[in-house]
């Protein structure tokens, strides 16, 4: 048990409504250092308990220790995205993406941040549906990369990155688009 002893010299005894008199005004400390402008306080502690110890036996379980997280464990957090995964979006803002079906190819420029598309080019499009031979050959790669190159270049995006999915190699029908973009003008980054 601790009991508080508050001594009250040092606290006003004038009612709410009254203002301070000439007196108690003169009777302010005149000391300019901040320990003074508080009232002096005095505390004693007459008795002090402790509690009771906890008892060790609880049956015949075993109590394991508290144990917190290892640093790894703590460190880890799973939502947290790394760097490259925040600041990718800014440092490589197009991103290409082309899509082989069996019937056609389709290919567009997407700017990461606002989901916009920039340039669109596919084999199913009208104008080349009709002039073209073949909807998934080589030569149709090639077309549908240079539209690409040249419709990019007409919204000013003169770089853009593509990201390969997992597994996938930058080779054949991909390759040729890749490199049709390249040789029309295009900075891979």
């Amino acid at each position: 048990m601790v009991s508080i002893i508050v001594s009250s010299s040092a606290l006003p005894t004038r009612s709410l409504n009254s203002f301070p008199t000439h007196s108690e005004r003169s009777n302010k400390l005149t000391s300019l250092s901040w320990t003074s402008s508080f009232p002096s306080i005095n505390i004693s502690i007459n008795s002090f308990t402790l509690p009771p110890a906890p008892s060790l036996n609880k049956g015949p379980f075993v109590q394991a220790a508290w144990t917190r997280r290892s640093r790894g464990e703590a460190a880890k957090q799973p939502n947290r995205k790394s760097w490259k995964q925040r600041t990718d979006m800014y440092m490589r803002p197009f991103l290409l993406n082309v899509f082989f079906s069996k019937k056609f190819i389709h290919a567009k420029v997407m700017h990461r941040g606002t989901s916009k598309v920039i340039s669109v080019a596919t084999t199913n499009a009208k104008d080349l549906r009709n002039n073209l031979a073949s909807l998934t050959d080589h030569n149709a790669c090639r077309i549908i990369g240079k539209l690409i190159a040249e419709r990019s270049k007409e919204a000013d995006v003169y770089a853009m990155s593509y990201e390969p999915r997992k597994g996938e190699r930058i080779e054949g029908k991909l390759g040729i688009v890749l490199d049709t973009i390249k040789e029309n003008g295009i900075i891979f980054v």
